[in-house]
């Protein structure tokens, strides 16, 4: 019999699906990153208090205002990955936020020439988001800086505006560009390479009593490396070229893993070439050194383990060596014809019913919170369109969740800023908080998008009551306006869209290995022309299936959990698809056909794997033989197989053969 405690217990606790939405896992404090923030966003506001000897209005101020609002723009745009990704999407930011402030400009006022301005804003920004993970970011920064430059006034022009804040993305590009001096490396590619590391010392151990431990060393590391990319994946806004690769490299690393392990349990000593060239592979991979441009040679004779190591040593080699190549392409890949890039284009934005929906839906909520903007009697209208702008924001998340945890967190953020702003005086101790507030956003953006909500709020009011001076009253005002612009999202966005309230992530992904079979028969037997099309099924086929993926991994646990273990699968198919392309092209400048029995053989495998994602069942362990240009599509799907089976509840991706 249970005790009156226990279910007096039970009675006080939240819904399941309450406790899910604001549970967070507490992420590590990402040091540098709080002191760039620290730094970085409340900069220029403190050199225009500094030149103006106070905070007082005038052009210095709305200079110094504006020149801020970059500097928080260009803080947030780049998370870890290489150097070019973070200048990307800090680019993508610059240009979007400045485009938006200056179409701003025609949506104030009233009349319905703002709201058709809002409405095309909003279409655009959908079409712009599904392109990449760096213009989804954009296309956010269009729709934030149209809304603030349709109510934020300022004795500045519109050129001296943009001005200034471009000066405060240049100044957070510039803070962006010192940290990643200071850094050690991406810690994401250095995970990767640890796990090569791993292998390598495994390899070194194998016949000596320490090789148990370096294979528990290598399952750990293969833990936290995909732990680490699918979260960085998990928070990127779109499709990231950078992490793809990644995760391919770790999906390549797998027949490696394989046979050293199988050698470690073998007692076989490893040969001592293979070792270093796994070596070499974790530093290529890590970015001390170029991989040379030699791979090891094949063995055929020797022992089965050797043989083993030495194939997925080989296997390896060429991704690593050659992110654009696919495992052993039988030409150089040849760059697409500009009209096929353009036609994946068109299949990724117009061409995407999703992302049509998507346009149609975020153009209506933010014509609806326009209209509110001019009719109701409200205080700061523009913050209506802010809180519709970022709670739909451009990239495919859960809406219910991202409307919930924004209305939650910003009805505490309110709360947190009003308080500031009542106990502050209105001089540098505004530019301290406003520095703590940003300086715990880069730890809070880990946890969930509520929390980040909490301490980006206070950053903004801050800032905005700097350049609209507010009284007491404004407190009510600001919760009323996010309280509209989230039930907008909610009803116009979310409640008249059944579609909405589920990411079918299984169907989608059935529906990709699907057009992917069709791809392989029209490829090696059809007609240039039914080649064409069923190349762009495939193609759009995994485009819609990674909008279902930004869906799920937009939820709370336990969806966005399962669906990021299947990431490396999406992957692998994206790279199988990639794969056939190069075979075709190496067929058309001259090389051999492919034996038509072994495309059969290479259809029935994907086949197989359809069924086994729509059993949820493991395929069977039987390596798919192929050669010439045949032979990297049959690596390929080889690996998504692996990863169907190792995606099994409870398994890691690329951990299980490990582990055994």
């Amino acid at each position: 019999m249970e005790s009156s405690g226990t279910v007096a217990e039970r009675a006080l606790r939240a819904p399941a699906w309450l406790e899910e939405l604001v549970r967070t896992t507490p992420p590590p404090v990402p040091w540098r990153d709080v002191v760039r923030f620290a730094v970085t966003v409340p900069a220029p506001l403190a050199v225009a208090v500094a030149v103006e000897g106070g905070i007082e209005p005038g052009p210095v101020l709305g200079a110094g205002v504006f020149a801020t609002t970059g500097a928080l723009a260009g803080s947030l745009a780049p998370q870890g990955g290489p150097l070019r990704d973070r200048l990307r999407r800090t680019a993508a930011a610059t240009v979007f936020g400045g485009i938006g402030l200056v179409i701003g400009q025609f949506a104030s006022g009233g009349g319905w020439l703002p709201v058709v301005v809002v409405a095309v804003a909003a279409a655009l920004a959908a079409f712009i988001s599904a392109v990449n993970a760096a213009l989804s970011l954009g296309s956010l920064q269009l729709l934030v800086y149209t809304a603030l430059a349709s109510g934020l006034v300022t004795p500045l022009s519109a050129v001296a505006e943009v001005g200034c804040f471009v000066a405060g993305t240049a100044w957070a590009t510039l803070t962006t560009l010192v940290q990643y001096a200071t850094e050690r490396g991406d810690p994401d590619r250095t995970a990767v390479a640890t796990v090569f590391t791993r292998i390598g010392e495994l390899l070194a151990a194998a016949g000596q009593p320490r090789a148990e431990d370096a294979r528990r060393e290598l399952t750990t590391a293969l833990n936290d490396a995909y732990d680490r990319v699918i979260r960085s994946r998990s928070r990127s806004a779109g499709r990231s070229r950078a992490l793809s690769e990644l995760a391919g490299v770790l999906n390549a690393a797998a027949p490696l893993v394989e046979g050293a392990v199988a050698t470690a349990r073998a007692g076989v000593p490893a040969d001592p070439q293979d070792v270093g060239a796994v070596h070499a592979l974790a530093a290529a991979v890590a970015g001390r050194q170029d991989l040379p441009e030699d791979r090891p040679e094949p063995l055929e004779e020797g022992e089965p383990t050797r043989r083993a190591v030495r194939h997925g040593l080989r296997l390896a080699w060429n991704v690593v060596g050659d992110p654009e190549e696919r495992a052993g392409a039988a030409v150089p890949p040849i760059r697409l014809d500009w009209r096929l890039r353009l036609r994946d284009l068109v299949d990724r934005t117009l061409g995407s019913p999703d992302t049509r929906g998507f346009a149609v839906r975020l153009a209506l909520c933010m014509t609806i919170a326009e209209i509110a903007r001019q009719y109701l009697p409200i205080e700061r209208p523009y913050w209506v369109l802010l809180t519709v702008a970022i709670v739909l924001k451009p990239d495919f998340g859960s809406v219910f969740t991202r409307a919930v945890q924004r209305g939650a967190g910003t009805l505490l953020g309110v709360l947190l800023g009003s308080v500031l702003l009542a106990a502050l005086p209105r001089n540098a101790w505004v530019l301290v908080a406003m520095a703590a507030a940003a300086a715990l956003l880069p730890w809070a953006r880990g946890a969930n998008f509520g929390l980040f909500s909490v301490f980006q709020t206070p950053v903004i009011i801050l800032l905005l009551d700097i350049a609209l001076p507010g009284g007491p009253g404004l407190v009510g005002a600001r919760l009323l306006d996010t309280l509209i612009g989230c039930a907008i999202v909610l009803v116009f966005g979310y409640l008249l869209w059944p579609q909405t309230w589920r990411a079918p992530l299984d169907e989608a992904l059935r529906d990709a290995a699907h057009a992917l079979d069709e791809f392989v028969e029209a490829a090696f037997t059809g007609s240039p022309a039914e080649r064409r099309r069923a190349r762009r099924r495939s193609y759009r086929a995994l485009t819609e299936l990674q909008t279902q993926l930004q869906r799920r991994l937009a939820e709370p646990p336990p969806v966005s959990t399962r669906a990021a273990a299947f990431w490396p699968v999406i992957v692998q198919l994206e790279r199988t698809s990639d794969a056939v392309t190069e075979a075709v092209i190496a067929t058309r400048h001259g090389e051999p056909a492919p034996d038509l029995a072994q495309v059969a053989v290479l259809r029935r495998a994907i086949r197989e794997l359809e069924d086994d994602i729509r059993a949820h069942r493991p395929p069977d362990d039987a390596e798919i033989h192929a050669d010439g240009v045949l032979a990297p599509v049959a690596r390929e799907v080889d690996a998504a197989r692996r990863l169907v089976r190792d995606a099994a509840p409870g398994r890691r991706p690329g951990t299980a053969v490990a582990d055994e």
